[in-house]
């Protein structure tokens, strides 16, 4: 028996066409007019996010922005272009879903450079709030006591939260007050820096609470950036000294 196939339909689906077939004996192999389709669906490389420029901008007419921002009008293409190459400018397509395109007069390869600066300056000050996890165990000793929490305070002082874990192994199960006491210990400790966000909760053989930075990560952030400043900047004082002593000698 011949397998039979219906003629592909084509669905756009996020900006690729899917094939549907339907099979009426799926054992057999795809024909050959499935085959052709499904390569024509596959042509093709990633679309570009980058603006048209010049001679890539298709339309018969555009509104054009000047240099400094003021308002042409709507101008033929080849009359903006022609007032590109008079100003030694790019014609860059900066609104391709209005009626007609809006385009501007620009150096595209400054305002790339500006849009990559601006980019990274704004990554730089992004702040991504973490969560640390500390592990303690309820008879911990003094001396790793105050070890942990000066995890926790550094922490803290960074801007960002602070999971603090009890873990119960055999008979330390059945009494839950210690850890729930050495919880309430360390959030006392470090009352200045954070606050409790998550009361402590049994969860298995462990107890969890979370504690919260009263910085923000981006406040966190801009101490320590002054703080790295003032470093340096005494590191250069301290460095100019000897070189005056030797001088007024």
């Amino acid at each position: 028996m011949l397998p039979v196939c219906v003629e592909p339909r084509l669905r756009p689906v996020r900006g690729v066409f899917r094939v549907l077939v339907r099979w009426v004996t799926p054992k057999h192999k795809p024909c050959a007019a499935v085959r052709q389709t499904t390569a024509w669906c596959n042509r093709g490389g990633p679309i570009s996010a980058e603006p048209r420029i010049n001679d890539r901008i298709r339309v018969p007419e555009v509104r054009l922005v000047g240099p400094s921002g003021e308002q042409v009008g709507i101008v033929p293409l080849a009359k903006a272009l022609e007032l590109a190459q008079e100003y030694d400018l790019d014609l860059v397509e900066v609104a391709a879903n209005a009626r007609p395109p809006v385009c501007k007069l620009m150096d595209y390869g400054k305002f790339k450079y500006e849009s990559a600066m601006k980019a990274r300056e704004a990554r730089k000050n992004q702040a991504h709030t973490v969560i640390k996890e500390m592990k303690l165990r309820p008879k911990i000793d003094p001396h790793d006591y105050d070890t942990k929490k000066g995890h926790v305070v550094r922490f803290l002082k960074q801007g960002d939260k602070v999971k603090i874990t009890i873990m119960f192994r055999g008979r330390e199960q059945s009494r839950p007050e210690l850890g729930y006491r050495l919880l309430q210990r360390l959030a006392e400790d470090v009352q200045d820096l954070g606050f409790v966000e998550s009361s402590p909760k049994q969860d298995g053989r462990n107890m969890i609470m979370v504690l919260g930075p009263h910085k923000k990560k981006t406040e966190a952030m801009a101490e320590a950036r002054e703080a790295q400043a003032a470093r340096k900047a005494g590191r250069r004082q301290g460095d100019d000294a000897p070189s005056q002593e030797r001088a007024e000698a």
